[in-house]
C-alpha cells in the first residue's frame, strides 16, 4: 500500500508540475507575445518618426530654395507693374518725331514684350496675384488703344499721352490695386 501511496502522490506531484510547467509557458508564450507586438509596434513607430523627420527636413530645404525665388519673382512683377505704369511707360517710349499712331504701337509692344519676358514668373506666385498682374498689363493696354481712339491720328503723341494720364487720373492705376496685392503677399511669405 505504501507503494501505491507513493505512486499516487508522485504522480499527483508530476500533473501538479506538469499543470505549472503548462501556466508557466503559456504565461511565458503570452509574455513573448505581448513582448513582440509591443517592441514591433515601438519599432514601426520610430520608423516613422524618422520618416517623417526626413520629409519635414526636406520640405524646410525646398522652402529655403523655393522662397527666394518666390521672393525674386514677386519683385520681378513689381517691377513689371512699375515698368508698365504710364508715366514710366511713356517716358521710356516716347522719341521726338513719333507720330500717335507709332507711340500708340510703341507702347503696347512695350507691355507685351515685358509681359513675355516675365512669363515664367507665373511658376512661383500665387494665381491670384498673376490673375491681378495679368488683369492690370490688359487694362493698361486698353487704356492706351482707348486714348489713341478717342484723339485725331493726325494729332501730337503728347496729346495721347496726356489724354492716358487723364485717363488715368479719373480711375484707379490700372497697375496700383495689383502693385498694392503683391506687396501684401511679399509681406506675408
Amino acid at each position: 500500500m505504501e507503494i501505491k501511496v507513493i505512486i499516487v502522490v508522485m504522480k499527483v506531484f508530476v500533473i501538479a508540475f506538469l499543470s505549472a510547467l503548462v501556466a508557466v509557458l503559456a504565461t511565458l508564450a503570452l509574455a513573448g507575445y505581448l513582448f513582440f507586438r509591443i517592441t514591433k509596434r515601438y519599432f514601426d513607430n520610430q520608423q516613422k518618426m524618422q520618416m517623417l523627420q526626413m520629409r519635414v527636413d526636406e520640405h524646410r530645404e525646398a522652402v529655403k530654395l523655393v522662397t527666394p525665388i518666390r521672393l525674386q519673382a514677386y519683385e520681378r512683377m513689381a517691377l513689371f507693374l512699375e515698368r508698365i505704369a504710364p508715366e514710366s511707360l511713356v517716358l521710356r517710349c516716347y522719341q521726338p518725331g513719333m507720330d500717335t499712331k507709332l507711340l500708340q504701337g510703341v507702347m503696347t509692344k512695350t507691355i507685351r514684350d515685358e509681359w513675355e519676358h516675365n512669363l515664367s514668373q507665373q511658376v512661383y506666385i500665387s494665381s491670384e496675384a498673376w490673375a491681378r498682374v495679368r488683369k492690370a498689363k490688359d487694362e493698361m493696354i486698353g487704356v492706351i488703344n482707348s486714348a489713341a481712339i478717342t484723339i485725331p491720328a493726325d494729332a501730337d503723341p503728347t496729346r495721347l499721352a496726356g489724354t492716358i494720364f487723364a485717363t488715368v487720373a479719373e480711375g484707379k492705376q490700372p497697375t496700383a490695386s495689383a502693385l498694392e496685392f503683391l506687396k501684401q503677399e511679399m509681406r506675408d511669405l
